[in-house]
């Protein structure tokens, strides 16, 4: 497979995690989500949707960057098998917190998807310096929305 086909892919998937959760956010931001108390350093609701989506980019292209180094190498295979599980756990974060309408579900999953992503930078910045350091925004805005969660669970 080319390596651009690598990375047309690579951003897709992520994206496609994106429009996914997306999917459960979409009902519930103006009817449940609406409802709950949040702290005074919520953003407003318009800013997530933007920022998900340059993240999303920037986990594709990470993505790429540890796919093109072949799947043959067992730490490459490893940190990818580990990025996809990482993927989903962020998927999984939305269908919980939004689609099942659990904030303390959520706050469990994305406690699990913060620490998953800070093995994943650690890994990959092993093969790819570049890689790892695409990660970091994520992780800070994983980290950030789990105090959102936090805060969430404790207010109502």
């Amino acid at each position: 497979m080319s390596n651009f086909l690598k990375l047309v892919l690579s951003i897709l998937i992520c994206q496609l995690a994106g429009i996914t959760g997306a999917l459960f956010t979409a009902g519930s931001v103006s009817g449940w989500y609406a409802t709950l108390i949040k702290p005074s350093f919520n953003p407003p609701d318009s800013v997530f949707a933007p920022v998900w989506t340059v993240l999303y980019l920037l986990m594709g292209i990470s993505m790429f960057l540890i796919w093109k180094e072949g799947l043959r190498n067992k730490e490459v295979r490893n940190a990818f098998i580990l990025f996809i599980v990482q993927l989903v756990f962020n998927t999984l974060w939305t269908i919980i917190f939004f689609g099942a309408q659990s904030v303390t579900g959520g706050f469990i999953v994305i406690l699990i998807l913060w620490i998953l992503i800070l093995i994943c930078i650690f890994r990959f910045l092993r093969i790819s310096k570049t890689a790892g350091m695409l990660l970091i925004p994520y992780f800070f805005w994983v980290a950030f929305a789990a105090v959102l969660n936090c805060y969430i669970m404790i207010l109502n």
